[in-house]
């Protein structure tokens, strides 16, 4: 395998690139044709079937590994369905889409200097008392440096890869190419809605001014907060952000060495801080990714990264939300039908298996049926291999999600993964009732107050007057 386990540089031409993401369908359907003649030789469906999967599988992890932007975001997005694939084919893949950030090769301070007086003038030291050539930290479509302002904070400056556009925009034609192949593991799904829905998601993320719109909004929501700190954006010129500086430990040290206490505690805390955005800004973070994550010396949750962001909740959702946590909870599979068709998650056409969907659904909504549960990578891998399995009978590969709701569906899978390989343990369900009261009633069997002191009228207050500057 030619990955970034090989200390290899990503490719960076556009023909290698559109190369590389071209050969996965070709791929694919050499691999389909394959298995025909296989049948032939004796071997049963089922068992060609597996290994079609597997092997695609490991194909889309190696390519996507390889390349930077929005294919490696894509990447990091199909790490979670490598928990589907059996632990010694997977955990190569997992390792080299963990470690793709500081992977991608380092621009030279020649490059940097003049990306820098490129957005920010000739005379862009002029703001700075101290500058490091050296890079930081490293992102998909970008870096960060270390720097001092002309006012003595010490910040971070995010300055974006030269034709990093122009190779994520190769990218998003050529994943548009292979976004068939996501019928491996969802025949029935949207693809090309999801598919737009992702690209669309990605391009939004190279606008570097609607990312320091986002940080603004976040840094004032969540200002002097006892939990969590947002730096605060300094300035923002073209392709280059400055923000102060955050110290703090990486998280990914804590999924590495911290104890259970502390994984409890700050697993809870990302849950907390995904939740309460929208009802404080309007805005969902969409990417709760560990390396945007820094515990600070004081106790609090740090977060960076603010490019992945949306207006949110879109009008439904909460209507969503109750339909489907009533059904699930308070309901049968009757009601569970009404709500996946209504809301869009099944084609009005489609004759299903509704039984077997509210058996699926009443397993994996296990969390948030006791008071405290402990989310796992083996209960995580449960879930992803009952919605993936390549069977007729498997109900979930039938669904559908409606492309709105595609930045939720990142935002919540990068989520679970990460609390999984946290190991946390904690209240989800009435972590969730704090932020979102509506569903008290449908999540309790008998309705009582979620812990904490929350005011929960001046949540609904946030969440309206969130609504109102983001219509206005």
């Amino acid at each position: 395998m030619t990955g970034l386990g090989s200390g290899k540089k990503p490719p960076v031409r556009s023909s290698v690139r559109s190369a590389k993401l071209a050969a996965l369908p070709v791929a694919y359907a050499g691999r389909q044709a394959a298995g025909v003649g296989k049948r032939v030789l004796g071997r049963s469906s089922s068992e060609i079937n597996r290994d079609i999967q597997l092997r695609t599988a490991q194909h889309i992890f190696e390519v996507l590994g390889e390349l930077k932007g929005c294919a490696a975001k894509l990447g990091q997005l199909l790490a979670i369905y490598g928990l589907a694939l059996p632990r010694e084919v997977a955990e190569p893949y997992t390792v080299a889409l963990s470690q793709l950030q500081d992977s991608a090769p380092a621009m030279l301070p020649a490059m940097v200097h003049a990306t820098m007086a490129e957005h920010l003038g000739a005379d862009w030291r002029w703001h700075f008392q101290e500058f490091d050539d050296r890079r930081a930290a490293a992102a998909s479509i970008g870096q960060v440096h270390r720097a001092v302002w002309q006012d003595g904070r010490r910040v971070a400056v995010k300055i974006m890869y030269p034709g990093a556009r122009a190779a994520i925009e190769g990218d998003l034609v050529q994943l548009r190419r292979i976004s068939m192949l996501a019928t491996v593991f969802l025949s029935g799904a949207d693809v090309k809605g999801v598919t737009e829905a992702i690209c669309d998601g990605v391009r939004a993320e190279l606008d570097y001014a609607a990312e320091a719109e986002h940080q603004r909004a976040f840094a004032a929501a969540y200002a002097d907060d006892p939990d969590f700190c947002i730096p605060n954006v300094v300035a923002q010129r073209g392709d280059v952000l400055i923000t102060e500086w955050l110290d703090g430990t990486p998280l990914t040290r804590v999924l590495a060495n911290g104890s259970q206490d502390e994984r409890d505690r700050l697993g809870m805390l990302m849950l907390r801080f995904v939740l309460s955005g929208w009802a404080r800004d309007g805005l969902l973070y969409a990417d709760p990714h560990p390396g945007n994550f820094r515990v600070l010396p004081d106790g609090r949750l740090g977060i960076v990264d603010f490019g992945a962001c949306c207006p949110w909740p879109p009008a439904g959702f909460d209507e969503l939300a109750l339909d489907y946590c009533t059904a699930i909870f308070k309901g049968g599979p009757k009601d569970l039908e009404l709500a996946a068709r209504r809301h869009g998650f099944v084609e009005s056409s489609r004759v299903f298996d509704i039984d077997a969907l509210f058996k699926t659904v009443q397993a994996a909504s296990e969390p948030f049926r006791r008071s405290r549960y402990r989310l796992t990578t083996p209960w995580l891998r449960t879930q992803v291999q009952r919605t993936t399995k390549l069977e007729l009978s498997n109900v979930t590969r039938q669904l559908t999600m409606p492309a709105y709701f595609t930045p939720f569906a990142r935002s919540a899978l990068t989520l679970i993964g990460t609390l999984s390989q946290l190991e946390t343990e904690g209240p989800y369900r009435d972590e969730i009732v704090r932020w979102l009261p509506k569903l008290e009633e449908a999540l309790e069997a008998q309705p009582r107050k979620p812990s904490g002191p929350v005011d929960l009228a001046g949540v609904r207050e946030r969440r309206e007057q969130a609504e109102v500057r983001r219509i206005g």
